[in-house]
């Protein structure tokens, strides 16, 4: 047979295909005569056919046919084929393939040979892919190399016992007095391997810390291995851009930041020595600048001196300034992460950081962003805020939501006065409010109802602002909602702040109207609109007929929600004139009602009412949606009609968009209903309940008798029982009491029951007697539900228990089907 060709030539020959078929069909040729080689035995040739699928693997064909023929030229006696057999191991085989073990005593013999190259290429192998079987099959041999004066095989064995440690953690403790010594040799190549030995040692085990913080004195050692390489003259071997041995100075920080971390003594013995590298270190070349960067992170882990850290702050300071962009961009990251603890150090850069938003690269500009929010406080809220809205105006889109976010939770934590606070608001608005947060409009408008002094400045402001650009949809529905609850203002042109305007009644309905009929407006700004005009007609005297005009229009528009809108407005001019004026009144200071809030204010259905044995009113304020509505979650399906609130007569029941939907043509037959509040906002607003005004009156006198009580729901322990009474004179209305006892051993706790009916009937929860049901049924908490039911359908209802049980949250839903019929027909 003749001689294959060497690797040379197939490299030559592979290079001179012009097309991927042409070079296939080569290493295909190729790879058949290696394999009849293989087979043939032929010893003489086996090394250069390996080299040469070694190459061929690396320009990714499948070369596995190759491992036992590693495995041969391991066995051989040659140095050259031993070689390339362990490259080819540690290319072909990994701890996957049972054929690696084959390897485990052809590497002992060789850890053991008498020859260190051999000893080395043994080490690395092992380093490189040894299993966990054969780590812990050579871990001793390793060991042993570990303790040798041979610098050479000292550092290759250190290398090879990190990765023993990784494979199996449980021998680290072989490897321990064989560190005694390693820091104590001249050559750097040990020295580097050392302590990445001792830096993955510290690192995986706290005990193997401590025994090195304590026993060994580990810190005093590298302190004087770094002051040497600090102070140590120009040496050619080790110098990399005037410095020496970077590599090393980097590794040594990287395991004092790890002994310092959280050790007082160890920290303290350390801090002399990062301060003379944070100040003798050249940055004019990048080497420099990595070592820097290494000691301000090691600084600002370990418990160093106030003083030390305003240093490392500065060197950042500097790398901002620093024309690399990589330099810059770890600049802003290490500052972000600092900004917490020494936020007055990070302060004296708050120039710098600014300039870096005017950067072209979008990575730093987003630190630069996010580090900005971080540095703003009350004493430079004013200058920030107009840096960062300059930086909105221009920045790319992808930043807008984040930027405009970020200015929304400053303005409000640090405003210095609400007309400072508004102004800012409403420059977002104008310059990106289509990148807004949904609850930007809500949380706007709420603190504008509640700056009472500034609302003729606000309603001027946003008139003007949309006068003619509909595009900022968010800007347009706040401007919306005020000018429909402060037009008064703006005609009359009250407005103390700047120069008012002068505005008629025609021209406010003209802008109004324009927002209607734009191509731009979502139907949720048109619902903004609609109501806005439907308040002005209590605001303005001389326009009230174009409104009724404008309303019965949209009662025939193709957008439902405004067309269900626009019919119930027209209802109310109709049907429910004297209504109107109260219903459309302004809105009342808002409140933020949370449910861990207050303790006099009691959340039951999502809802806040009094709380039994205080006289202090509810918030007048709406609430939000989804704490009303958070009913529906359960009940899937739209023929339902969310819990309507218990609210005394003292406070009106609030009016929303979908206020006639409930009035139909039912004429009340009990005490007038209270004087219900101004229109809220389209998002928030709940209908009332038409029986509000019987809320302070006893239960009927005039009851019917005879309805059987009923079981509603009986499971794990509570009982929730129903019982029943019916007006004479109102015959449309039920009232339910609700009793809930527990038969368990444990109270439960922070009992809420919640209920729902569908559209066709009206549900209203008055306030529970209490939040706990006590144990062993020994009371229960009663709560009244009235319904109101015009059609004498049969009752459905849905209902929702959630409470605390033996230190768990319960909830469990339930429908009841199974009310006697005297209870509705």
């Amino acid at each position: 047979m003749p001689a294959p060709i060497r690797l040379r030539e197939l490299i030559r020959t592979i290079r001179t295909a012009r097309t991927q078929a042409e070079e296939r069909e080569m290493i295909q040729k190729e790879c058949a005569a290696i394999r009849s080689s293989f087979r043939e035995e032929d010893n003489t040739y086996r090394c250069r056919n390996v080299a040469k699928l070694l190459y061929m693997h690396m320009l990714g064909y499948p070369a596995h046919f190759g491992q036992l023929e590693c495995l041969k030229l391991i066995a051989s006696q040659k140095f050259t084929d031993k070689r390339i057999g362990y490259l080819g191991a540690m290319l072909l085989l990994d701890e996957r393939q049972d054929v690696h073990l084959l390897m485990t005593n052809c590497i002992k013999n060789d850890l053991n040979h008498s020859t260190q190259f051999v000893q080395g290429l043994a080490l690395c192998t092992l380093g490189c892919m040894g299993s966990s079987e054969m780590c812990r099959d050579l871990a001793g041999e390793v060991e042993k190399l570990l303790k040798t004066s041979n610098s050479y095989l000292r550092k290759k064995a250190a290398l090879c016992a990190v990765h023993v440690i990784r494979k199996v953690p449980e021998l680290m403790e072989m490897f321990l007095p064989a560190t005694k010594n390693l820091l104590n040799e001249k050559n750097h190549g040990v020295l580097h391997t050392s302590v990445v030995l001792l830096t993955e040692m510290c690192e995986r085990s706290p005990d193997m810390l401590a025994h090195f913080r304590k026993n060994e004195k580990l810190v005093p050692q590298l302190v004087r291995i770094l002051k040497n390489l600090i102070m140590s003259g120009y040496s050619p071997e080790h110098d990399v851009s005037g410095i020496s041995d970077p590599f090393l100075q980097v590794r040594i920080l990287r395991l004092l930041r790890i002994l310092g971390r959280n050790d007082d003594d160890s920290s303290e013995a350390m801090n002399d020595i990062l301060a003379q590298v944070a100040t003798n270190t050249e940055t004019s070349k990048n080497v420099g600048n990595a070592i820097l960067y290494e000691t301000v992170l090691t600084i600002m882990d370990i418990k160093s001196e106030s003083g030390l850290r305003v240093l490392a702050i500065n060197i950042l300071g500097r790398f901002l300034l620093n024309n690399d962009k990589n330099i810059r961009y770890v600049a802003l990251t290490s500052l972000l992460k600092t900004v917490q603890t020494d936020h007055n150090a990070v302060q004296r850069h708050r120039s710098t950081i600014v300039d870096c938003l005017k950067d072209l690269d979008v990575s730093i500009k987003r630190r630069a962003m996010e580090l900005s929010f971080a540095l703003v406080n009350g004493n430079n809220i004013r200058g920030m805020m107009k840096e960062l809205l300059y930086f909105l105006d221009s920045c790319e889109p992808e930043f807008k939501a984040d930027c405009a976010s970020g200015i929304f939770l400053a303005a409000e934590k640090y405003a210095p006065s609400k007309r400072w606070h508004i102004d800012t608001i409403m420059r977002v608005l104008t310059t990106a409010g289509s990148y807004v947060r949904d609850d930007a409009v809500p949380n706007l408008i709420q603190l504008i109802t509640n700056s009472v002094e500034m609302h003729a400045y606000t309603v001027q402001r946003l008139y003007k602002a949309i006068l003619g650009d509909y595009s900022q949809q968010p800007l347009v529905q706040v401007a919306a909602w005020c000018i429909g609850e402060y037009g008064d203002l703006l005609v009359s042109g009250q407005c103390e702040e700047e120069e008012p305007i002068q505005v008629t009644e025609d021209e406010v309905l003209d802008i109004l109207e324009s927002i209607l009929i734009s191509n731009m407006s979502t139907s949720v700004t048109r619902g903004y609109a609609l109501t806005a005009i439907m308040k002005l007609s209590t605001r303005f005297s001389c326009t009230v007929n174009r409104i009724k005009k404008v309303v019965s229009i949209y009662g025939s528009s193709i957008d439902v929600e405004l067309q269900q809108r626009a019919v119930e407005y027209n209802a109310l001019f109709k049907k429910y004139d004297h209504m109107r004026s109260a219903l459309l009144e302004r809105m009342p200071v808002m409140e933020k009602v949370t449910t861990n809030g207050p303790s006099e204010i009691v959340q039951t259905n999502g809802e806040t009412e009094p709380a039994p044995l205080e006289t202090k009113p509810p918030p007048s304020g709406p609430q939000p949606t989804s704490q009303a509505n958070d009913l529906l979650d359960l009940l899937g399906g739209n023929d339902i009609t969310p819990v309507i609130p218990t609210v005394p007569t003292s406070k009106p029941a609030s009016a929303g968009g979908e206020l006639l939907d409930l009035l139909g043509d039912i004429t009340l037959t009990g005490a007038p209903a209270a004087a219900p509040t101004p229109a809220s906002v389209p998002q928030i607003s709940q209908p009332p309940f038409l029986l509000d005004g019987l809320s302070s009156q006893p239960l009927f006198n005039d009851i019917t008798p005879g309805i059987p009580s009923i079981t509603a729901y009986s499971k794990n322990g509570l009982k929730i029982e129903f019982t029943f009474e019916r007006s004479n004179t109102n015959p449309s209305v039920t009232v339910i009491t609700i009793q809930a006892s527990n038969s368990t051993e444990l109270d439960m706790t922070d009992f809420v029951f919640q209920a729902a009916v569908p559209k066709t009937f009206q549900l209203q929860l008055l306030s529970p007697s209490s939040s706990v049901v006590p144990a062993f049924n020994t009371g229960t908490i009663t709560q009244v539900i009235k319904v109101l039911n015009p059609q004498k359908q049969q009752l459905r209802m849905r209902i929702k228990l959630t409470y605390n049980h033996k230190g768990s949250a319960m909830q469990d839903l339930a429908e009841v089907n199974n009310f006697p019929p005297q209870s509705w027909q």
